[in-house]
């Protein structure tokens, strides 16, 4: 009898469906984790697919036994002779289909192996996929994490807006303090709504299970705050409160907010812990409130790059100081906020930097555990002077004090890459994301990153997938283009991709190259040698520079390299005034060494023009800064290949292919860029671009 039923199995092909059954199954799981992530499904997808896939074997392997497919269409197996069966051509179409699907799965997992561990990774990289969404769906969700979320402004005054802000950003600071607790970082909560709709898809884009709502409403010198605890992954309540107090005492009010959050969480707070969330930066009820505008236009600075949105916050931080001296938390802010100035918009003279060092130490002495002064103190190191060691210690000190620090960790990570440490540099940026997943600037900075390294795959998915956040991140923009260009020199993708951006972006100077004088939108025209096209970028859009010298400059080099010096020649004496007369006041200023080495070449002054350029090198040379001293590099070579110097140039562009310089070299964009092309014909030339060039860490 048990010999005839498996007998029975075999003639009616439920082996061979059941084998079918699951190579079909193994290629429908292969296939969603390819195109679930992609669409960025939720994490449930893939378990409902498991699940209907487990249910569905016994019911095929049920369905082949009960029936048979037959000329007449499918029957009962029991009402077929057995002369009339046609069981042994339907298996052997069975085997066939088999091993097509067979064949398919193993190629997609193959793709994925190679994906993940191929070679546009490196064998020692430990960082094989950078995204912006790594962070949050690999990580299981801690029920002591919490994201505190913009809180509304109920003030008829709607300039009220900073004092909300402030609020809701010292509360977070607070609960950040908290070791026991998962607290996200400010840049990505306020990519939402003071109460979103789908407190579910919160949950799951910033790695929570709670979250906390509110409302502030002040009028003279009364407050109302209005807190609200939820379960973000049920959407259910757990706490709410409100608070009915005088301005003065709202200090008290965050520290109460805060607590009783930890205790409705469940978190085991340390007595310095405590003492922390307890204390108060100020009494000063005044100073503390020009404090809070402080933080609300050094934020709008950070977004806008704009020197007048710093210097205004700068002024509310020193307004605050004035009323209360030992104020240690608006002197650490204030370093911070002229320090980003000084990095990212225009460079401070030694004698504010001086000053800047004093007041970051001082306010350490003040409150040495106060972890905004030792960040203050690290990037008074690292953006004034780029002193690595000591930035990297007071970094690690802000850490230690409050364990959930993104922005420290992120600057230990830009350390890092400065240093020429990528891979470290990349899993500390991706670890940053776990506590801020939603901050498009570091998901620009990986795909910065990836660049450097010409990992241009890895670079586009990050810079892509950024974009989706925010459309107008401009790192990711620029990094986005750059992969087009360096990466095989498709002019037509990449203006496609220039012109599915708003007119207004990729327009700041920035980058390496030619590209820090021009911007990156200019400099896409440069290289399909479209100069006009280029040109009108600085001509229609007159809000794009901080300063005429900037687009004096940038239209100077754009005809230069166009090879009309006649034109160029009117622009660049005026140029040449303001930035002889720049470098006198900030003798070590890059940016305005690198536009004047292409005024003097517009003038005719080749040994300056090179003289210019050298000392742009030797401040800054890879060896010192891997971020800039490549492009350093390369500038030089850019204007020794105008002079002459060919053979020289010819060397340094060797060594970029060597090293880490993929956004400013590769032998795609050799083939294709302008700048070279003086010197395009030199057999030397011609030799590198059959190089190999520098890929991976």
């Amino acid at each position: 009898m048990i010999g005839n039923f498996f007998s029975e199995l075999k003639r009616r092909n439920v082996y061979k469906v059941a084998a079918a059954y699951a190579v079909v199954a193994w290629l429908l799981i292969q296939g969603a984790s390819i195109v679930l992530p992609t669409f960025e499904a939720p994490s449930w997808t893939m378990k409902v697919l498991l699940v209907a896939l487990a249910v569905g074997f016994p019911i095929a392997v049920i369905l082949a036994w009960a029936f048979e497919i037959t000329p007449e269409g499918i029957k009962r197996a029991e009402d077929i002779e057995p002369n009339e069966s046609i069981t042994k051509n339907t298996g052997r179409k069975l085997v066939g289909i088999t091993i097509v699907l067979a064949v398919i799965a193993a190629s997609l997992l193959a793709f994925q192996l190679f994906r993940s561990n191929g070679p546009a990774s490196s064998p020692n990289s430990s960082v094989t996929q950078p995204s912006i969404e790594r962070a949050t769906t690999s990580i299981p969700i801690s029920e002591k994490s919490i994201a505190v979320l913009p809180f509304e402004n109920l003030s008829s005054d709607k300039e009220n807006a900073y004092f909300a802000d402030g609020i809701q950003d010292e509360i977070l600071t607070r609960l950040a303090g908290i070791s026991d607790l998962k607290v996200i970082s400010r840049t990505s909560t306020e990519k939402y709504k003071s109460k979103p709709e789908d407190l579910k898809t919160v949950s799951q884009q910033l790695g929570v299970a709670k979250v906390l709502e509110g409302t502030v409403q002040r009028a003279a010198d009364k407050v109302r705050v209005n807190v609200q605890l939820i379960d973000a992954r049920a959407d259910t309540h757990l706490w709410a409160k409100s608070y009915d107090r005088e301005v003065k005492d709202i200090l008290a009010v965050e520290s109460e907010v805060a607590q009783e959050i930890a205790d409705a969480l469940q978190a085991k707070l340390s007595p310095a812990e405590a003492k922390t969330v307890a204390s108060a930066p100020t009494k000063d009820a005044a100073a503390y409130d020009f404090f809070l505008k402080g933080e609300y236009e050094q934020r709008a600075g950070v977004s806008a790059l704009r020197a007048e949105r710093f210097n205004q916050a700068a002024a509310w931080y020193n307004e605050a100081i004035a009323r209360d001296p030992n104020f240690a938390l608006a002197m650490a802010q204030l370093v911070v906020c002229r320090m980003r100035l000084h990095w990212l918009v225009e460079s401070l003279k030694e004698s504010e930097l001086a000053e800047l060092g004093a007041m970051a130490n001082k306010a350490l002495a003040l409150a040495p555990d106060l972890w905004q002064a030792h960040v203050a103190l690290g990037v008074f190191h690292y953006y004034g002077f780029r002193q690595y060691e000591p930035a990297l210690t007071e970094f690690q000190r802000a850490i230690e004090l409050q364990p959930n620090n993104s922005e420290a960790l992120q600057f230990i990570g830009y350390v890092h890459r400065r240093q020429g440490k990528w891979d470290r540099a990349l899993t500390e940026l991706q670890k940053t994301l776990e506590l801020d997943p939603r901050n498009t600037s570091i998901g620009g900075n990986i795909a910065q990153t990836c660049v450097f390294l010409r990992r241009w795959k890895e670079a586009e998915a990050a810079a892509q997938h950024t974009l989706t956040i925010d459309p107008h991140e401009a790192t990711s923009m620029g990094m986005l283009l750059l992969a087009c260009l360096n990466r095989d020199s498709n002019m037509r993708e990449a203006l496609r991709t220039l012109a599915s951006y708003p007119s207004d972006d990729l327009l700041v100077p920035n980058g390496g190259t030619f590209a820090m004088i021009i911007g990156r939108r200019a400099e896409a025209h440069v290289l399909n040698r479209d100069y006009n096209a280029a040109l009108k970028v600085w001509e229609t859009n007159t809000g794009v520079a901080s300063n005429e010298g900037h687009r004096l400059a940038a239209r100077t080099t754009i005809r230069v390299l166009a090879g009309d010096l006649t034109a160029a020649q009117t622009d660049a004496e005026k140029a040449r005034l303001f930035y002889e007369t720049r470098l006198r006041d900030h003798p070590n200023e890059i940016r305005s060494m690198r536009a004047l080495s292409w005024i003097y070449l517009a003038l005719g002054g080749k040994e300056d023009a090179t003289r210019i350029a050298q000392q742009a090198f030797d401040l800054l040379p890879p060896e010192k800064d891997w971020g800039l001293g490549p492009a350093n590099l390369t500038a030089l070579a850019e204007i020794q290949a105008r002079t002459g110097a060919t053979k020289d140039a010819i060397r340094n562009l060797q060594r970029l292919l060597s090293i880490p310089a993929g956004e400013a070299v590769s032998i795609a964009r050799l083939k294709i860029d302008p700048v070279w092309d003086s010197i395009r014909n030199d057999p030397g030339f011609q030799q590198l671009l059959t190089a190999k060039e520098h890929v991976g860490p």
